[in-house]
């Protein structure tokens, strides 16, 4: 004890004296002249610089990157895929524009693989097993890219491996209600369900579909969805078009937790202890197999029993039946069944992200992050490659300022060439994982960028609330692509809304789901991220994503001719990432803007009030709480907000800055709850969480709501007051820290 209270002393002693120091050379009174690093702690972000970065962001460097990273496949573990971890160390180990310091961190991961000596089948068969159709294994070559031997055979990545064969049956987009009112209208039993993508995840199609008897589910893309209705290869898609060829088949990760499942919550590396894969949740317990819409339209289109729903119906031409289950009578497939022969295997495999870092000149231990994954699911142009392609003209620009000594960031940058991410944002999980101590305390934010550019007409940005501020900040310095407006009047022209503080703004979204690499960051460390890309009009197509999107036809030249000519849309994103980056990294005080999160939780409460307050009333559950506490959290914005700008923080002690930043950096970690969501894996920011319930507000509530009204159980309306309760005291931690008085 007694040690103690000495080592307590001393600390109190050595940090007054600094404070003395500091106090007394920052004001440079009795004549002494102060030392160099009173200038440099007290210095803010150069204008000048930034606009330095941004006349030297190159679109012709950004697009030698992308051909140079689609020369050949390189789905995660493979010899593509060492060849990019090689380029990316060679880029940024360059003595003349590479960064302080590069390296690779391996984990040996759980993935997926089809048997290149047995590949996936589908058949129509008859009664006496005559196959009447195959399914297309390898999507149809319209360039030298579709006949590279690595282009993997479109198949689902964790499906496993069985055969299933039944009656064949419409099941929409495989929701828990599609399943369901089919259920209403014959046995699923032993059938074999055909889904859209969209609506639920990829692997809820299956997982939905096994409580009723389902068998196996096939998996397309419905030209409606996609290509606003159009089909053909002769005129209208690919390679006369953006728009997906008939044989196109979109490949992805069939599961529903992010990162490694053999090591949830451990980094992966060798010796680390692994679950048996018997333990693993969130898998299709039943085999499911991608297809094109070329072959979905022979099997919908000779479907037997009633019209589906209006909703139901696609881009075919002809009715989308339910019911059945089977072909028509009239149709050649009569009487036929569907077989799936799925012979997906699973290994342990080394993966690699590689990892850059520029140190800081002022506060080391305080990073930004930058991240973006590597691997594709065949040459990737448009994801991830474009986003690895600004990522590279990013830090060649900021590399060559380093190695030429004309600038140093205030905070430390990290860079990270995330692995396997296609496999379930493996790579950027585990490296949360393995320093999530170090990555929690010293994080200031993370920036996303996956898909640089979906489309050519507006950039778009998600992200939490705080951020919005320096995302306009930087798009109104960067000029939008062939238009005589900033990226942020062109942004404002496309999508916008009111804002009680802003007036009239740009649209951002909010990060509530796993899309990205952002969600390790933001829902497991509550880390303050932001997604940013140029995207498509959406006035103007219904495409729910770039149509070539996990498809063989994702290659330099679709990037080139229809994406992004001449990229001067990865251009702008470049230059307004950067200018995020740099501005997050170099000024005095952090650019977090409390007001806005302050917005979004009062837009959030107004609409839980109206969604829910009448009904909770009615079963003695208040929301008054979860009032004051949204309340008291604007209370403390405004008190931190009045301490900011009543601070000359350029003069002031450096401590003070500091403890300003670290409450602008901590906020987000003050909504974690460890224990809010526990059939979630690794969701723990409590208002930012993925929702089934579809409904623009607290994401527990909202689900907890609908469970309870569903089921009208006394036990799910209590689920419902514990929500309320730990939404509430979350909001009012948060509060706590923005303050030094914790009465609340």
């Amino acid at each position: 004890m007694i040690k103690q209270v000495v080592i307590g002393i001393v600390c109190g002693a050595v940090m007054l004296a600094v404070g003395i120091l500091i106090g007394h050379f920052g004001t440079g009174k009795r004549g002494t002249a102060a030392p160099s690093w009173v200038k440099d702690v007290a210095r803010d972000v150069d204008e000048s610089l930034v606009e330095k970065f941004l006349s030297e962001v190159d679109n012709t460097q950004i697009e030698n990157n992308l051909r140079e990273l689609t020369k050949v496949p390189h789905m995660a573990t493979t010899s593509g895929d060492e060849e990019t971890v090689k380029l990316m160390l060679k880029r940024w180990q360059d003595p003349e524009s590479g960064l302080d310091k590069a390296w690779r961190e391996e984990y040996w991961v759980y993935l997926s693989f089809p048997d290149p000596e047995k590949p996936n089948k589908v058949t129509v068969v008859s009664p006496s097993d005559t196959v009447l159709h195959t399914v297309r294994e390898k999507e149809k070559p319209y360039t030298p890219d579709q006949v590279d031997p690595e282009v993997v055979q479109p198949y689902a990545a964790y499906s496993p491996a069985g055969h299933a064969k039944g009656k064949l049956v419409y099941a929409n987009q495989g929701k828990p209600s599609d399943y369901s009112e089919l259920n209403r209208t014959m046995d699923l039993s032993g059938t074999i369900a055909i889904t859209k993508y969209g609506g639920v995840g990829r692997a809820d199609k299956a997982i939905n579909g096994a409580p009723y008897g389902v068998a196996g589910v096939l998996v397309y893309t419905d030209p409606l969805d996609m290509n606003d209705g159009l089909m053909s290869d002769i005129n209208e898609t690919y390679p006369y078009s953006w728009y997906l060829p008939p044989s196109g088949v979109e490949r992805g990760s069939f599961k529903s937790q992010f990162g490694d499942m053999l090591t949830p919550y451990l980094a992966a590396k060798e010796e680390t202890y692994r679950i048996p894969p018997s333990d693993i949740k969130g898998l299709p317990p039943i085999p499911i197999q991608p297809i094109g819409y070329e072959d979905a339209y022979k099997l919908i289109c000779e479907l037997d029993g009633d019209p589906a729903p209006p909703s139901w119906q696609g881009g075919f031409n002809c009715t989308y039946n339910y019911g059945g289950p089977g072909f028509k009578s009239t149709s050649s497939f009569n009487n036929s069944e569907v077989e799936l022969d799925i012979y997906n295997r699973e290994e342990v495999k080394p993966s690699s992200n590689v990892m850059g870092f520029i140190r800081g000149s002022v506060e080391p231990d305080r990073y930004v992050i930058y991240g973006n994954h590597r691997d594709s699911w065949v040459h990737g142009a448009i994801d991830p490659s474009s986003g690895t392609s600004v990522m590279l003209e990013i830090t060649r620009v900021l590399g060559k300022m380093v190695k030429q000594g004309t600038w140093r960031p205030r905070r430390s940058i990290i860079f990270g060439s995330w692995g396997a991410e296609e496999f379930g944002l493996i790579g950027s999980t585990e490296y949360t994982e393995q320093y999530f101590t170090a990555l929690s305390e010293r994080s200031v934010a993370y920036i996303n960028v996956d898909i640089a550019v979906f489309a050519n007409a507006t950039l778009g940005a998600s992200g939490m609330p705080s951020v919005q501020n320096i995302i306009f900040k930087a798009a109104k310095q960067v000029n939008a692509p062939g238009r005589d407006v900033s990226v942020y009047e062109n942004w404002l022209h496309y999508t916008n809304k009111t804002s009680p503080t802003h007036g009239l703004i740009p649209r951002m979204g909010y990060l509530t789901g796993a899309g990205s690499d952002y969600a390790p960051f933001s829902h497991y460390l509550g880390i303050t991220s932001m997604d940013i890309s140029y995207t498509y009009d959406k006035s103007k197509t219904n495409a729910r994503i770039y149509p070539a999107y996990h498809t063989a036809y994702d290659t330099f030249d679709y990037a080139s001719k229809y994406i992004d000519p001449g990229f001067v849309s990865h251009q702008a994103v470049a230059r307004t990432a950067g200018n995020v980056l740099i501005r997050l990294a170099d000024s005095l005080v952090l650019p977090l803007n409390c007001t806005d999160y302050a917005d979004s939780l009062e837009e959030y409460l107004k609409t839980a009030v109206n969604l829910y307050e009448e009904k909770l009333k009615a079963v003695n559950i208040s929301m008054e709480p979860l009032k004051h506490a949204v309340t008291s959290f604007r209370a403390a914005v405004l008190a931190l907000e009045k301490v900011i700008q009543s601070s000359d923080l350029a003069n002031e002690m450096p401590l003070k800055v500091r403890w300003i930043n670290d409450q602008l950096m901590l906020l987000d970690r003050a909504f974690l709850d460890p224990l809010a969501f526990p059939d979630k894996y690794a969701y723990r920011h409590v208002i930012w969480a993925s929702s089934s319930a579809g409904k623009s507000t607290f994401p527990g509530l909202a689900d907890a709501f609908a469970n309870a009204e569903s089921s009208e159980q006394a036990s799910d309306w209590d689920k419902v007051h514990y929500h309320l309760s730990v939404l509430s005291q979350a909001i009012l931690r948060a509060a706590s820290t923005l303050t030094d008085d914790m009465q609340m």
